[in-house]
């Protein structure tokens, strides 16, 4: 992330003026898919790219917004009939919403941000730009009041009620939580956190993006919530206590195997092996333990893949590759259908991983995928 380029077109755009400057990072899940919305847990991280803003009350009440990447300016009143038309500003606007029904008295401001989170590939460029303006106007307005967890509440708030995106807390958790070197577990249903060392020493982190985004991707992530809600609920007869996916066991599931739809039935078999997988991993770490790390990512691609059904040929074969490649771990990230493979290379390995994976997707795709580097890095900051 560039912040002197940030400066410079504040100034330009802002008759030359300086003001504070505010970073949030995008993020990446280690392991963990589909958990959340069944109450079990994440593992994200914070990665070394993100969203830069520059910002300064400006004395009205009045919003001046400058996107550097898209060369758009906006101005907006920050009364709910103000919200802006253009979808990026909306988030912007969202945040300053969320926060003075919170109690932060909002003022009119100048900014100016641009970003480095590749955009498509499922490291959450809108959380790290919620997660920016979230934290700066509690800086600048609030004196600080408004605590990290409801920060990231904020950002969650403002994809719900200005963005139309039902999403959970993860991604703005992981964007305001962030610490160098490490990955946060979060309990979804409790909401307790952890951190968890992460510094794979001879090892890569590295991003393959597919260049694909299918279609079905909402309708099919409705009808997958469906299964596990219809799977707790015939389980709920033989164990009352139960409220969550997260709180089953597969022997609970096998009871009820002749109540449920067989697809109903392996879509709840992830689940409750993939809840259990996050905890597997979080003991390895703790030992440095990271061939066991990878074997849990191939162990989640393959439930993804064969009993979750939300991968797809291009990243099957991404998967496959890896596997080819002697990679300690691969597997689909986010909810599928497209997007990304996160992948735990050996240092020594990489460049024959890069170059093999280029090659064999184009001849079998007719496209490049795009590789990204990715570094585990801090949360939500003022820099300036």
């Amino acid at each position: 992330m560039d912040i002197e380029h940030v400066r410079s077109r504040f100034k330009k755009h802002f008759d030359g003026a300086e003001g504070y400057v505010f970073a949030s990072p995008g993020r990446i899940n280690l392991i963990g898919e589909h958990t959340d919305y069944n109450g079990g847990f994440v593992f994200p991280g914070a990665v070394d790219k993100g969203i830069i803003a520059e910002i300064r009350p400006n004395g009205t009440d009045k919003v001046k917004a400058y996107s550097i990447d898209l060369k758009d300016y906006v101005e907006f009143g920050l009364n709910e009939e103000d919200a802006p038309k253009a979808s990026w500003a909306r988030y912007i606007f969202g945040v300053c919403r969320e926060m003075i029904k919170r109690g932060v008295e909002v003022k009119g401001f100048d900014t100016a941000f641009a970003g480095d989170v590749p955009l498509g590939a499922g490291m959450s460029s809108s959380a790290a730009l919620e997660s920016t303006y979230a934290f700066a106007l509690n800086e600048l307005f609030g004196e600080g009041k408004i605590d990290k967890f409801e920060l990231a509440k904020v950002g969650q708030a403002t994809e719900h009620n200005y963005c139309g995106v039902n999403c959970g807390i993860m991604d703005q958790f992981a964007s305001v939580f962030g610490k160098k070197g490490h990955l946060m577990r979060l309990d979804c249903r409790s909401l307790e956190y952890q951190y968890f060392k992460f510094e794979p020493v001879g090892y890569r982190l590295v991003l393959v993006d597919s260049v694909v985004k299918h279609e079905l991707a909402s309708s099919a992530y409705n009808k997958r919530r469906q299964s596990c809600e219809n799977v707790v609920a015939e389980i709920k007869k033989n164990h009352p206590e139960v409220e969550f996916l997260r709180d089953c066991t597969m022997d609970m599931l096998n009871e009820v195997k002749a109540n449920v739809s067989e697809e109903d039935f392996m879509r709840a078999e992830y689940v409750i092996e993939e809840v259990q997988r996050v905890l597997d991993v979080c003991d390895a770490l703790e030992k440095g333990d990271y061939e066991t790390v990878g074997q849990k990512m191939y162990e989640t691609h393959q439930g993804m893949s064969k009993l979750y059904e939300v991968s797809c040929d291009e990243l099957d074969f991404l998967n496959d590759t890896a596997f080819d490649c002697g990679v300690t771990g691969s597997r689909v990230m986010g909810g599928g259908f497209g997007g990304c493979t996160i992948n735990l290379v050996k240092n020594e390995l990489y460049d024959t991983f890069v170059t093999t994976v280029k090659e064999r997707f184009a001849k079998k795709f007719g496209r490049s995928p795009k590789i990204y580097d990715v570094v585990i890095g801090d949360g939500s900051r003022r820099l300036v």
